[in-house]
């Protein structure tokens, strides 16, 4: 018997990928546009998913019969449209949870120290001149940190927090689901009290522009934004606005209203914000996780299973 074809749009981790060829064909795509998608979904039968998808890829995907996302955030795959086909969409929750959190951990250390600016100064401008620069840095400890979306990833880095001595409040749809250890909040009191906010909620109707101008203006002077989620639940020009003016004592953006950036963004002309290119769920370690979920899932949905992190189960008779 054939094996299945499986297209993959990006790279699976190397250590994981002789697990796939020996089942499958296995086909990588030389890239994720559109056109090179939809020539080589014709003959898949199932695929891996690692970048944006079109919304009428399904349409060029005759035998397709396994969708499964490489990561956990289902934006890039058109769910609606595969369960119209009755293809099964899965992806891996809880795959890069701890990757994210340390990136969170990460952002909230350089910011409020900036050792990264202390280094460069004392390596452009002697010790005398980056010494005095560490007078203005201040510690976690003793303050609130404040998380919107409290799931997963919320709901871990409000573990480290605490750990680290700081006080946590979260906003979510549901308070009463709130972990041990967090207090609710409204929009209103989170971002008026937190001297860290970070953003781990999912884009949808409620939340894409929820941190307007409006709301920057509320927070307290020198308070950080840490922006983990999707690009658009922050209204980019509103944020540059208020770090050109210093009511903000900086912010980190992993997630950008365009991906990839244009050199020309102008989030590259603003003060105090670290921008990184989408990678707070990716290290070696999430990578080798992500790409062993993908697999088993896919190759358990080929051999007509139902494994629990299917998303779209009415899909399937």
């Amino acid at each position: 018997m054939a094996k299945p074809e499986v297209l993959l749009t990006d790279a699976i981790h190397p250590e994981v990928l002789p697990q796939l060829q020996a089942h499958c064909t296995v086909v990588q795509a030389p890239d994720a546009t559109p056109a090179t998608l939809a020539q080589l979904i014709t003959t898949a039968e199932g695929l891996i998913v690692r970048n944006k998808l079109a919304p009428d890829l399904f349409d060029h995907a005759p035998r397709l019969r396994a969708v499964v996302r490489h990561g956990v955030g289902l934006d890039l795959i058109p769910v609606a449209a595969a369960t119209a086909r009755g293809i099964p969409v899965a992806n891996l929750p809880g795959s890069n949870t701890t990757a994210v959190v340390e990136y969170c951990i990460a952002a909230m250390l350089q910011l409020r120290r900036n050792l990264l600016g202390i280094d460069q100064r004392m390596r452009n401008a002697g010790w005398a001149a980056a010494r005095p620069m560490a007078d203005g840095a201040t510690e976690l400890r003793g303050s609130v940190c404040g998380i919107v979306g409290v799931g997963a990833i919320g709901a871990q880095v409000a573990v480290v927090a605490g750990a680290l001595g700081m006080r946590v409040i979260g906003l979510t749809r549901r308070p009463e689901t709130l972990p041990a250890g967090i207090t609710a909040a409204s929009k209103a009191e989170l971002f008026e009290q937190a001297d860290v906010v970070v953003l781990s909620c999912p884009l949808n109707d409620s939340t894409r522009g929820l941190v307007d101008a409006a709301t920057l203006a509320t927070m307290k002077p020198g308070a950080v934004l840490i922006n983990v989620s999707r690009g658009p639940v922050v209204d980019t020009p509103a944020l540059i606005a208020a770090l050109r003016v210093g009511k903000l004592g900086g912010a980190a953006l992993d997630v950008h209203d365009r991906q990839p950036l244009a050199p020309t963004e102008p989030v590259f002309e603003a003060p105090n914000l670290l921008l990184t290119p989408h990678i707070a769920g990716i290290t070696d370690n999430s990578l080798r996780a992500m790409s062993q979920g993908s697999v088993d899932t896919l190759l358990a949905l080929l051999r007509g299973e139902r494994p629990t992190n299917i998303v779209n189960p009415e899909a399937l008779p």
